[in-house]
């Protein structure tokens, strides 16, 4: 089986991350991690632009957190040894829904595993939603981990 864990770094990711971790998976199944370096904007020639420099060192940063957010769920993956799962990472540049979903069908995933941020229906509208757009469009098998709210006395 060939699973696609989308990673970001945040706490709904790392929910995903152990969604993943902490289940058995069948004999040669394969774990692919994922993060998008998506940068905020995009550099224009504008007179207004800033630095070359500023743009290398955004850049920079979100490669530097887009990999560590990779190796950090592998590390984490690789702790259960009883799955004996085999494990990579990946950081592509793009709209994570775009990379996500380009790499899973290159790839061939069976399935794509992504947290949810839960965003309600205008924040959903505003910024977009990465887990709506992958579930909606992927060739695969989609799980979406969410957060259990608490019980409300």
């Amino acid at each position: 089986m060939k699973i696609l864990l989308a990673v970001d770094g945040s706490d709904y990711s790392k929910r995903a991350v152990e969604s993943v971790a902490t289940r058995p998976w069948p004999a040669d199944s394969e774990v692919k991690v994922l993060s998008a370096i998506e940068l905020p904007f995009t550099p224009t020639p504008e007179t207004w632009a800033l630095p070359d420099s500023y743009y290398a060192q955004m850049e920079k940063n979100s490669r530097e957190s887009a990999t560590k957010a990779a190796q950090e769920a592998a590390n984490r993956l690789a702790q259960n040894s009883a799955s004996q799962l085999r494990i990579s990472t990946a950081t592509e540049f793009g709209l994570a829904r775009e990379v996500i979903l380009d790499t899973a069908e290159k790839w061939g995933a069976d399935l794509i595993v992504l947290g949810s941020h839960g965003y309600n229906a205008f924040k959903r509208f505003m910024l977009g939603s990465v887990s709506h757009a992958v579930a909606t469009h992927a060739h695969c098998s989609v799980e979406i981990v969410r957060e259990r709210k608490a019980a409300q006395a």
